[in-house]
């Protein structure tokens, strides 16, 4: 494919255009990037353990430049081939009609984010660098050359990955002092903390292709809507809901967590919602196009919710020290 793109998107006018740059610059798809250091923030506050708020601010950038790469390149590879030429008007490829641009500032975003990943690293302990480029490399294979791995139904396995253990833990381990971070990598505490939110995100990936099968399917995309159908697939959708918010109580009631960590049902209604509407219409791509915000929402409200109620733990035992 040429360098040059001859889209619609070229020739929109400028209200539709600025229509389509909000979809193409997508900010609510941050909150994926910034869950993992927020929860670990959370749960670090809530055990009153110390929080390195430098490392956090920092760690918190770097998440959003390396996830604004792996945006970017999604959509230069699917422009090589043509999966969004249809459904994707919003592609910074079809908005711009030309790929070096996009795949300078993409490169550009990934070693801003990758030289602060590894300056945060010096700071607290290497292995921080070693999770945040297996995170980057299973991003790759979502959608890279030669693997291209979404295109065969391992695109939402890799995300939970990247998103939950691995972005966990580097986040639990950037925010640590050095003589704790030299313990190694905390894998149970990253676990259960990543694994529930890391589902809510791998649902916003699922919901993503409820609009486009017809399209991923005629380009050989065979990811897990255009293997099941979108019948089928709906109904997978309450399972993501609640085994989100079923890996998130367990701690709870084991007493690993506090009670106030019940504050992730907060994107309870938007789960609901999402399942409501797919259920309804999950086979009227017109209808169902903003599912994947409305998962966004759970994704947001559910993380959120987590990480305040862990971090308010904390409030609640200085409260009970000052009462005695």
């Amino acid at each position: 494919m040429s360098d040059r793109q001859d889209v619609a998107s070229l020739y929109a006018n400028e209200i539709d255009r600025r229509h389509l740059w909000k979809a193409a610059i997508k900010w609510p798809l941050y909150s994926v990037a910034v869950m993992p250091i927020l929860l670990a923030a959370g749960f670090r506050i809530g055990a009153g353990q110390e929080v390195r708020f430098d490392q956090f601010f920092g760690f918190l950038l770097g998440s959003v430049l390396l996830l604004l790469w792996e945006n970017l390149t999604n959509d230069l590879f699917d422009a090589e081939t043509g999966v969004d030429e249809v459904s994707k008007p919003h592609s910074v490829v079809a908005l711009l009609g030309r790929k070096r641009p996009v795949r300078r500032l993409a490169y550009l975003s990934l070693c801003l984010g990758l030289l602060l990943m590894m300056y945060l690293a010096v700071r607290s302990s290497p292995l921080v660098i070693v999770l945040v480029l297996v995170s980057c490399f299973l991003g790759y294979l979502y959608q890279g050359p030669p693997f291209r791995l979404g295109y065969q139904g391992w695109g939402e396995p890799l995300c939970w990955l990247a998103f939950g253990p691995f972005a966990t833990a580097a986040s639990l381990l950037v925010l640590s002092p050095e003589s704790e971070a030299s313990l190694g990598i905390p894998w149970s505490k990253a676990f259960f903390l990543g694994a529930g939110p890391a589902l809510a995100t791998t649902l916003v990936l699922f919901c993503s292709h409820f609009h486009q099968v017809a399209e991923d399917a005629a380009h050989g995309k065979r990811s897990p809507l255009v293997r099941l159908g979108t019948r089928k697939a709906s109904s997978l959708v309450p399972w993501f809901v609640a085994l989100t918010f079923a890996f998130e109580c367990v701690p709870i009631i084991q007493g690993d967590w506090p009670i106030t960590a019940l504050l992730g049902l907060l994107g309870l209604p938007a789960g609901i919602a999402l399942i409501n509407l797919l259920y309804l219409y999950h086979d009227r791509p017109n209808l169902i196009s903003g599912s994947k915000f409305l998962a966004l929402r759970f994704q947001a409200l559910n993380g959120l919710g987590l990480s305040f109620g862990l971090a308010i733990q904390a409030l609640f035992d200085m409260y009970s020290i000052g009462l005695h």
